[in-house]
């Protein structure tokens, strides 16, 4: 049996890539997809103005827009028992307390980055930090194209989360340094952020110790990457039970 799916933003740079992709799945059917009223696109291969009526026949919906539409999509999908994989960034309040009114009942995936490849380098970066130990610095820094709104990004400020988790006194996140500055304290960790060009995603952990440093990198080349972790995650979600995953779940399952 295939799982319907709708898609919210259908003319953005995820969403294109997100109706390719359903499109030539054979699990999947592509049963609506909306833009927001006025868009040029509404009328164009089935992308409609309103999530209602992309809703109607929908088992999951794929949502990378923005916060604000999110939570307005989130508020009508969970009253129609529509399971919902949200990749939206830029939330100005905890995600976990946002999204919990709707995760009572419906199930959810958010994840800031759907890619494989990120997920698994959150792990690495948690390994690698709890295994070094105060002594190495630990610094990010990432790189987007340059439509990008939010800095750092949802993959960056994951990254910190993990560091934090490892080392608890590293509670400074420094996105800036200029001047004179002083020496770099045990409880900072470095945040930059550089935007340009049409760059998908590049993130870097840098630990640096002292006659060593190791860093590790992970940078998407196509926007499929995350396209293709967001369908896998609406497979999985569409048969779980209320509640707010993550793409650790998504991946560690065998459903």
């Amino acid at each position: 049996m295939s799982i319907n799916i709708a898609i919210a933003g259908a003319a953005g740079r995820m969403g294109q890539r997100l109706v390719s992709l359903t499109k030539t799945a054979e699990d999947l059917e592509l049963i609506g997809a909306w833009e927001s009223e006025g868009h040029p696109v509404i009328g164009q291969n089935g992308v409609v103005a309103t999530m209602q009526e992309a809703l109607q026949q929908a088992h999951v919906y794929v949502d990378f827009t923005r916060p604000e539409p999110t939570l307005k999509h989130l508020a009508y999908a969970s009253e129609q028992g529509i399971a919902a994989v949200i990749g939206t960034t830029g939330f100005t309040k905890s995600v976990t307390e946002l999204f919990a009114p709707f995760a009572t009942k419906i199930p959810i995936v958010w994840a800031p980055n759907m890619s494989i490849g990120v997920n698994v380098l959150l792990k690495l970066v948690e390994d690698a930090v709890s295994a070094l130990g105060p002594d190495f610095d630990v610094e990010v820094l990432e790189m987007h194209h340059r439509w990008k709104e939010d800095a750092p990004s949802g993959t960056a400020k994951a990254l910190l989360r993990c560091i934090q988790a490892k080392r608890p006194t590293a509670d400074n996140i420094v996105t800036g340094r200029e001047g004179i500055t002083g020496a770099r304290s045990q409880s900072d960790i470095g945040a930059m952020t550089l935007r340009g060009g049409d760059v998908v995603g590049d993130h870097t952990v840098y630990l640096a110790g002292l006659g060593e440093r190791l860093e590790l990198t992970h940078r998407a080349q196509s926007r499929d990457t995350f396209a293709l972790g967001a369908l896998r995650a609406a497979r999985w979600v569409a048969k779980q039970q209320p509640g707010l995953y993550d793409m650790h779940q998504v991946l560690g399952s065998k459903t």
